[in-house]
């Protein structure tokens, strides 16, 4: 078993029960208590449950449905060195004149925080992302467009639904660079809210080439609702945190780069 299938598994339980213990855990998963003590650890840390003596409580407020999505600041807070690194990679594949279509996202934000100062123009649903590249206090926005698609606010600051939609259909980027939710060999790419789906097929359709980015926490959920299978990308990068095990899944269905920088499980 992975270890991001047993932490899901572990989150599930918790959520299920309101509390899971070292010990049950650990005759459950068929995996030592240190294992299981180091995948609370983690999941402290990404705040999804909070540590006890002898085992771990749920976050007050989390649920089994999946067609939640964590606020935008929460998930910002995660895994910041490996997100860097992957901005990094992705912003490697950026040449000057390009017009780029970016997905919301906290990794995606990243990227955008490369861009001030290039020759580039940015198509975005993501509030976050246009503050970025259009702050007037900042001295080295880009040289090209920025264009934000308007649209209704999800949790992640994504604008999504007809109006974002609308404006996609009618736009021709370059290269498109998307977050997500989860990633599974076998459910693809996917997201827990339905209108961010819908919005993210648009934005791989507005592009020549799609690459996506997320971190190796990523690998093993699953969101709700599907925005791409592997043969709708053109690449995927993750950060060196992704075991050697996914690694070998990923590279089977679609070309995975992984960011230099970011310190191996």
């Amino acid at each position: 078993m992975l270890a991001a299938e047993r932490r899901r598994r572990i989150l599930d339980a918790a959520i299920t029960y309101g509390a899971v213990r070292v010990f049950g855990l650990a005759a459950e998963l068929n995996v030592s208590e240190m294992t299981i003590r180091r995948d609370l650890d983690r999941l402290a840390a990404t705040g999804e449950l909070v540590k006890v003596h002898g085992g771990a409580v749920r976050v007050e407020g989390t649920s089994l449905n999946r067609g939640v999505e964590p606020p935008s600041a929460r998930k910002a807070e995660r895994n910041i060195a490996a997100k860097q690194a992957i901005a990094l990679a992705a912003a490697a594949r950026i040449e000057d004149g390009m017009t780029l279509a970016i997905g919301a996202g906290t990794t995606t934000l990243q990227v955008a925080r490369l861009l001030r100062g290039r020759d580039v123009s940015v198509v975005t649903n993501s509030i976050s992302i246009f503050h970025v590249l259009t702050d007037p206090e900042d001295d080295h926005l880009p040289v090209g467009e920025v264009q934000l698609t308007g649209g209704q606010r999800t949790p992640s600051d994504a604008l999504v639904g007809p109006v974002a939609n609308a404006m996609l259909e009618r736009v021709r980027c370059d290269l498109a660079l998307l977050g997500t939710h989860g990633i599974d060999p076998a459910a693809g790419f996917t997201t827990p809210n339905i209108g961010e789906a819908e919005t993210d097929r648009r934005l791989i359709a507005s592009s020549r080439s799609t690459v996506l980015l997320a971190d190796h926490t990523k690998f093993g959920e699953i969101g709700a609702h599907l925005f791409a299978e592997f043969d709708a990308v053109d690449g995927l990068i993750c950060d060196a945190g992704l075991s050697a095990a996914a690694r070998e899944v990923l590279a089977a269905v679609v070309p995975l780069t992984i960011a230099e920088g970011t310190p191996a499980p």
